[in-house]
């Protein structure tokens, strides 16, 4: 703050500091006018709301398994399955709505070259979900 003097010294110059005294007291009366109006614009309403329930209609999707046994045979749903009908069968399974799981189950003794064949006729004939089935050892 600048304060003048009646010393002789006058090589000294005045220094020129804002007043911060009116800010504060502007600021403050602006903080009780805002606490004061704050809570009155928080008004609302209070409705009771009807209580409803309901579950989803969910619908589980068929599983098809498909089996590969040790000489190459397969097996839809347990029943004998020729090569040559695989991909009309799994064209129209992917066709379905929803789109049945396909379950994938192989003896240990099938070639993986089989196996491979039968899992990529499956991609292209549209087929989202593949799971494999094993058993586990006792």
């Amino acid at each position: 703050m600048a304060f003048g003097g009646f010393s002789q010294g006058g090589d000294r110059q005045p220094t020129s500091d804002i007043n911060m005294v009116p800010l504060i007291d502007v600021m403050l009366v602006l903080l009780i006018v805002f606490m004061i109006t704050a809570p009155l614009l928080t008004h609302s309403v209070k409705i009771d709301l009807p209580k409803a329930a309901s579950q989803p209609n969910v619908e589980k999707p068929e599983t098809v398994t498909l089996a590969l046994d040790a000489d190459g045979k397969m097996f839809w749903n347990n029943e004998p399955l020729p090569d040559d009908q695989l991909v009309g069968r799994l064209d129209a399974a992917a066709k379905q709505t929803p789109q049945p799981e396909l379950h994938l189950r192989a003896d240990q003794n099938t070639r993986y070259q089989k196996l491979a064949e039968v899992m990529s006729q499956a991609r292209e004939a549209g087929i989202e979900k593949m799971g494999f089935i094993t058993v586990p050892e006792r």
